[in-house]
């Protein structure tokens, strides 16, 4: 039931909330999501709801002054190199906190900028390559991907989550016009890939602060960041890297 909830709403918020008030459901997702890692971050009370007002704040200020082509770079440096970096090391309290605004402000303002139509097909890549994912690890998974963070994991199950994902990118591309099929595929491969980062990196911080759920907001889901958790990583992606695909003709 919670699950056909948030599909409806995010169909309704994409496709029925007009353009001037899409902002909003920015806002509230940035301070929702940032509601959520303070608590990662262990902070509670008043820090807490000053973080995600903070993190609502920072939004508005991205969103009306447009710098959004450094904030997705930003975010692609951070889930390329750092967060692999970070997990490999070690994810730990310190330095999280800012860490947040990187995860949360760039796939928020990417929610809010790509077109309607645009978000759920990068939302359905996601989906895709964690279900193959899911499927692939259960049927032949067994080597662990990140056993010391999320043990259900497997290398074989990534390696389906991204063939997963190709097949579903070659599919719509041959409804697309204008694309250059190399830079595309390749383009869908990093998403895949990044989108398994994410999930990871939020585990990752969830482990450190001794928590299930990042929070208890959907009945049988957890949290928001539960749910975006993959997002995060590929939406600010998606949003740099779609003009790179298509032809200037």
């Amino acid at each position: 039931m919670t699950a056909a909830a948030l599909i409806a709403a995010l169909l309704a918020a994409l496709f029925f909330v007009p353009k001037p008030w899409f902002a909003a459901v920015g806002v509230l997702l940035a301070a929702a999501a940032g509601f959520e890692w303070a608590r990662l971050c262990r902070l509670a009370g008043p820090a807490a709801w000053l973080y995600s007002g903070g993190m609502a704040l920072a939004f508005l200020v991205l969103y009306n002054t447009e710098p959004s082509e450094p904030a997705f770079m930003l975010a692609a440096l951070f889930w390329i190199v750092a967060a692999p970096l970070w997990l490999w090391r070690g994810v730990q309290a310190r330095w999280l906190d800012f860490a947040g605004f990187i995860v949360i402000l760039p796939a928020a303002l990417a929610f809010v900028l790509l077109r309607p139509l645009e978000v759920l097909l990068v939302l359905l890549l996601v989906w895709i390559a964690d279900t193959a994912a899911y499927f692939v690890g259960r049927a032949w998974g067994r080597h662990k991907l990140a056993p010391g963070i999320s043990p259900g994991k497997t290398w074989e199950g990534a390696i389906g989550g991204t063939a997963g994902a190709l097949l579903y990118a070659i599919i719509l591309g041959t409804f697309i016009e204008g694309l250059l099929w190399v830079p595309y595929l390749l383009a869908a491969a990093l998403l895949a890939v990044l989108s398994i980062v994410g999930d990871l990196f939020e585990s990752a911080a969830k482990r450190q602060a001794a928590v299930k759920d990042s929070g208890t907001l959907l009945p049988g889901h957890g949290g928001i960041l539960d749910r975006i958790d993959s997002a995060t990583a590929a939406l600010p992606l998606a949003a740099l890297l779609w003009p790179c695909v298509r032809s200037a003709a």
